[in-house]
Order: C-alpha cells, then structure tokens, then sequence
C-alpha cells in the first residue's frame, strides 16, 4: 500500500465528516462563545476587525527589485516538516528573514518566526477570515476565506486542513505529534469551516498552534510521498521557488496573482519581485561576498566582527548602511546543553561544577569586545525570566516540591559566579573541584576520574562547524583541562550535526532554542518527559523531571497572565538552579548591514526583524 492510500485509509478512519447544516456552535450561558478576526491567548488584539494593514508597514510601499540574502550552511530538502533532510528554513541566516514561512497558515503571527511586528502574541486571520471558540476551549472554529488558493489556483479548503493535521502528526517530524497532543479531533462543518475539539489543561495556546500550522494541498501530497524533495512542492504563499541549486541557492518569485496579497495582513509586506538566498559553508567568505556586493542584508552574529570589520569602502562611502536596532524579541535560549542520559551528566553536582568553569566575564571582555550580558535565565529578554526569590503565586507553585528542590532556591536569587575578566578563577576552580569531589571524582596523575572505577571525566561538545564558536569553546575546554577533565571539541557538517542531535548522540551540544512571549506546547518539546525519549525532540539535555513537568503544565493551563508568569519564572528558577546546561549570553538589539538601495518603515517593530516591509527604492 502506498503512502497516499495509507494516508486515505487513516482519513476515513479518523476523521468525523460532518454534514453541512450542522450548526457551527451551541450557544451556552455558562460557555459564552467569542468570534473574532484574530485570538490572543490573554488580553485584548490592538487591531480592530476593520483594520486595513499593520501600522508599522508601508501600505504604499512599491513592487519590484531583487532581494538576495545569506545563508548558512547547506540544505538537501525543500521540505520543512519531516525529520529527515535539511530544509533552508532550517538554516541559520536565512529564516529570520521572514520570507521562509513557505506556505499560508489559518492564522498570521503567534509562531516563533511568524510574528506580528507590534504585538507579542496576537495572530489574525489569513485563510482563516474568523476564529470561534467557547470560553472553556473545549473546541475552536476557523471559517476560511472562500477566495483562499494555493498557488496552482485550487481552492484551499476545509479538507485540506484536516488533511494537513493528520499528515503532519502521522507523517511529519515528531515535534508536531507532541505539540497537538491535545488536539483530540478535526471536522469538517462544511467546505469553509473545520472545527477541532480540545482537551487537557493546555488549551489556551492551542489555537494560535493550530493557526500557525501550515496549510498543505490534499491534491498534490495524496499522490506522492511526504518525504525530502528538492522538487519545490505545491504551497499557498506569496512567492514560489522557481530555481534551485542543491545546497547553494534557493530563488523565491513573487505571485502577481497570489490570492491573499490584499489582505490587511499582508499589505505593505512582501513587496520584492524576487529573493534569492545564497548558501556558504563559511561565514567569512559569505561576509566577503557581501562587502562586494554579493548579497543585500547581513545580520551579524559576532560581537567582534560586528566592531572590527567594517572599515571597508562601501561603508566609507556610505553605499553600506549600519545600525544597532533594538528590540523586544524574547532571545532563545542558548547553552552548552549537557545530555543528562549519560553519566556523569545525570549528578547534578557535576553540571554545576561544569557551569562553574564556564568564565564569562573573560569571554565577553577579550573576544565579544563586552557587547553582550550573561543569560541569568532560560528566558531572557523577556517577562519571563525569574528575579529575586520566589512569592506568591510562584512560591505556592514551588512549595509542594521543597523535597526535590535545593534549599537555595528558596532563599537566594539565581546569579551565576561573576570573575574580574582576568581568566583567574582559581577560587571557582576549587569550588569546581569540590562539587566534583562529592560526586565521587579524585584528581589522579592529573585527571579527574571517578573514585570508584577509574574511569577519566570526559566531555565532549558537539555543535556544526561555525569558525566563530571556536573561539568561544577554546578558552572553556583550558578551564575543564585545568581541573583535569579530558575535554574537546567537535565541529560537524550540517548533515552529521542534525543526525547526531536527533539521535541524542553528544555528551554536551550547543544549540538555541526560540523562544516566544507565550511560550506553549513547544514547552514540551524543549522540557517535559514526554519528549526525553523522543528521536528528534529539542530536550536537548534530556530533562526527565516531575517538578518541570508540573510547572510546564502549570503554565500551559494558566487563565490568567499573572498566573502564567508565574508559572514560567518558577520553572526558569528550577531549570537554573538544577544546572540543565551552561547559559551562554544574549543581546537585545540586531546588529544590522545593508546596502543603501533599500527603504525601510520609520515605524517601529520590536518584535520581528522586519526585512519582509522594506522595499527597493525608485531608481
């Protein structure tokens, strides 16, 4: 049986398809039911049902030009949603430009990369005209517009998302599985409605998750495998692949037709004929590319380069512009995350003594030029991050778990050692080797082996190959070796870096986790035990507890903002305290490049990078 008919049968097995005339709601006093142009899991949507665009783009902005982008690394798949292969919306570079959402979604905004430009969590309707939910969420509608198309003019219909639900949690990468957990069933009203039925304690998110699933055509993918391809597949969206170079070059072309491109969403946005994204396997030469024209925009990772290396005459001319834009992007959660499958990384002794080491003061004075701050959260940047001890609500959610928690947590604020940034830290090396010592390891001949088996301390970090981490893992491998730890660094192709990470294969990896305002089901992705033994997952430090698994589900059932606050800082001063990995650093502003042939909205956008409202300028 092939995939598609297996596909079929799994359809008619368990999907209701409801007949037309069944009314889309019950009206219930006691579940008021709200229909609305968007949904926002707490508080008001700043724009009206009538809006006609966002007020921080261009609405008159023209059509035309090329945009050409970088990104890094390589890609073997045009197909984002599975497991297998390497799409360029994976690529780091190219999808914080906003213009690798690859196909419409029921929803604009909400999702880590799909962000409305002035709001946190809101999302309005794109194939979706309506979203309709009861006040108990045990169910949520979404009427679609009948105007919707994908891009070979076929109507987008209710079918197809019920279609895209299935295939995406049977077929696709294994996250989706996890994130709509709670999904319980889809129906089909009639060809314009669907309906999805929800249970759990995690429902307030579930709308904007469903919203933020990409809509996929029955037609084409009925008929075909759902599996890598560099055959560009059938999408709805603004632009099209139309070229492709394996591994070097993506190029979008605009729809002139494309059926949304009048919506208030969409207006102002969008508005170049052509993007091309080149792919480099190494940072610096793509940088050279871009000093002589080779791509438009770049956005610089690198506190050092960003200070160093633009004394070029472009920029001397003025032909390159340059800017520190600031925002209010919650930053992703980047670490060293240590794999707790493995010992000795399941002692939590050993993971603070390894936190320890790590001199970050020395770090960002000699190599960041002091561009960045220390990550003292899993959260930072945002409202979520926990300050002070805990209170209140945070303390009632803690208190049931005093047993299982260090005493500290109760009593001190969370701060990480702090040195002069002179790399002396022989005092935190003693404390290091303490810690160690009460986890049974001895120094011997120099090493630092267990006490028992004299087995040597060992770890490696596994991360893709990016010259400007080298840097940075160097000076903390001398630390670890210094206590007499074997240590050592391995940087992979892209390919073995993603095979490696599924399989949880790595004693520490470096990875960042995107975080949004409301973070929801991807919680669980990241931290809950659902997800330790799951190929794929991003429990990157395979975190297997009962009080994180509590508190994610204390924040997934929140009703109100403040108790969701809560919840999250008391689950970000357990992550801490119990040392899951070795937080890295963070900044809030874009350290953005461009050439000078490009208008910008002198609207603010503190929560997306923007690049898709710019526009080329009038020759």
């Amino acid at each position: 049986m092939t995939g598609a008919s297996v596909r079929a049968v799994r359809r008619l097995a368990g999907i209701l398809l409801i007949a037309a005339s069944l009314p889309c709601a019950i009206a219930d006093d006691s579940d008021p039911v709200t229909v609305s142009h968007g949904y926002s899991p707490f508080g008001e949507l700043r724009y009206p049902a009538d809006f006609t665009h966002f007020d921080y783009v261009n609405p008159d902005a023209p059509k035309g030009g090329t945009l050409r982008l970088f990104g890094f690394g390589t890609f073997d798949s045009l197909n984002p949603y599975i497991m297998t292969g390497r799409s360029p919306a994976g690529t780091p570079g190219a999808s914080v430009f906003g213009f690798l959402e690859t196909t419409d979604t029921l929803l604009m905004g909400g999702g880590s990369h799909n962000r409305v430009g002035d709001e946190p969590s809101s999302a309005y309707g794109l194939i979706a005209e309506r979203v309709e939910y009861p006040a108990s969420l045990d169910w949520v509608v979404f009427h679609l517009r009948k105007e919707a198309r994908f891009n070979d003019g076929h109507p987008i219909t209710a079918g197809d998302v019920v279609f895209s639900l299935e295939l995406l949690r049977e077929e696709g990468h294994p996250r989706y599985a996890l994130m709509l957990s709670d999904v319980t069933g889809a129906e089909v009203i009639d060809e314009h409605t669907v309906r999805f039925h929800l249970t759990g304690d995690s429902r307030r998110d579930l709308p904007l998750v469903l919203g933020d699933l990409p809509v996929l055509p029955e037609h084409y993918w009925s008929e075909r495998p759902f599996a890598s391809t560099l055959s560009p597949p059938l999408v709805s969206s603004p632009y099209q692949i139309t070229s492709v170079r394996p591994g070097r070059q993506v190029t979008f072309e605009r729809l002139e037709g494309y059926w949304g491109r009048d919506l208030p969403v969409n207006r102002g946005r969008y508005n170049f004929d052509q993007v091309v994204i080149d792919f480099y396997r190494d940072a610096q030469v793509g940088f050279e590319a871009f000093k002589s024209g080779g791509y438009d925009v770049h956005l610089d990772y690198v506190a050092k380069h960003w200070a160093t290396a633009y004394n070029f005459p472009a920029v001397r001319r003025g032909d390159v512009q340059r800017a520190e834009i600031p925002h209010d992007i919650p930053k992703g959660t980047q670490a060293f995350f240590l794999n707790m499958r493995r010992a000795p990384f399941d002692d939590r002794r050993v993971r603070e003594a390894l936190s320890i080491l790590f001199d970050f003061e020395w770090t960002n004075r000699t190599i960041f030029n002091g561009a960045y701050a220390r990550s003292n959260s899993w959260f930072p940047n945002s409202l979520n991050s926990a300050t002070g001890v805990p209170e209140g609500t945070e303390l009632a959610l803690l208190t049931p778990w005093k047993e299982q928690l260090p005493p500290q947590l109760f009593t001190e604020p969370f701060a990480h050692p702090v040195s002069d940034g002179s790399g002396n830290i022989r005092d935190r090396m003693q404390r290091a080797l303490a810690l160690f010592a009460d986890a049974g390891y001895v120094i011997q001949g120099r090493r630092l082996v267990n006490k028992e088996t004299g087995e040597p301390l060992r770890l490696e970090i596994l991360n893709y190959q990016t010259p400007g981490m080298v840097r940075v893992v160097e000076p903390y491998l001398r630390n670890l070796e210094r206590v007499g730890i074997q240590a050592s660094y391995r940087p992979l192709d892209p390919a073995s870096y993603k095979e490696r990470l599924d399989r949880f294969d790595y004693d520490a990896t470096i990875f960042v986790l995107p975080q949004r305002s409301y973070p929801g089901p991807e919680l669980r992705d990241y931290l809950h035990s659902d997800s330790v033994s799951l190929g794929g997952s991003r429990n990157y430090s395979g975190i297997n507890d009962p009080v994180v698994d509590a508190l994610v589900e204390a924040a997934l059932g929140a009703t109100s903002d403040s108790d969701y606050r809560a919840a999250m800082r008391a689950l970000d001063r357990v992550l801490l305290w119990q040392h899951y990995s070795v937080p890295h650093w963070y900044i809030d502003n874009h350290r953005l490049a461009w050439w000078d042939k490009f208008g910008r909205p002198d609207k603010p956008m503190p929560y997306i990078l923007g690049t898709e409202t710019w526009w080329k300028k009038q020759q």
